[in-house]
This record gives structure tokens, sequence and C-alpha cells, in this order.
């Protein structure tokens, strides 16, 4: 797992920082603050959630709020097919 992460770990880094939407950084506090509340309010709820799949959905949010075209589609689709495929694979 760490050598996954070491190896493969900074693509993740950059398709969420920069391939999905660009982020102001206004809008990356905005997109981390939401994504830390949601974790919050599952994890008080007893809620198993992926800290991965929070922070993609706040980043997408973000992104859609300043304009749906904004988001890169095509990105954020293949990160969800990604997500279904893993399950399965695992």
């Amino acid at each position: 797992m760490a050598l996954g992460t070491m190896s493969g770990g900074w693509k993740i880094v950059h398709t969420m920082g920069s391939k999905i939407t660009r982020l102001t950084p206004a809008q990356g506090f905005c997109a981390e603050t939401g994504g830390a509340i949601t974790l919050f309010m599952a994890t008080i709820g007893g809620i198993p959630v992926s800290s991965t799949h929070t922070i993609t959905g706040a980043i997408v949010g973000v992104g859609s709020a300043r304009r749906l075209s904004a988001v890169r589609w095509n990105v954020a689709s293949r990160i969800v097919v990604a997500w279904v495929v893993t399950l399965p694979a695992a």
C-alpha cells in the first residue's frame, strides 16, 4: 500500500488539485472546509465515509458553484468509474 501511494500519489494530488477544476485559494479553502465538516458529521453519526470521496465531491461542488462548465466532467466521471471498478477488483 505504501509503495502504491509513493509511486502514484503525486498523480492523485495533481488530478485533485488542477485537473478537475481550477481552484483559487478561497475555493480550495471552501472545499477543504466543506469536506472536513462532512467528515466530522459522518463520524459523529457513525457513518463510514471515504475522505477521498468526500474531498472529491467538495472540489466538484465548489467548481460547480462557480459555473457548471468550470468542472471537467470527463475527469470527474473517470474518477467515479475508477471507484466503481475498484470494489470488484479488490
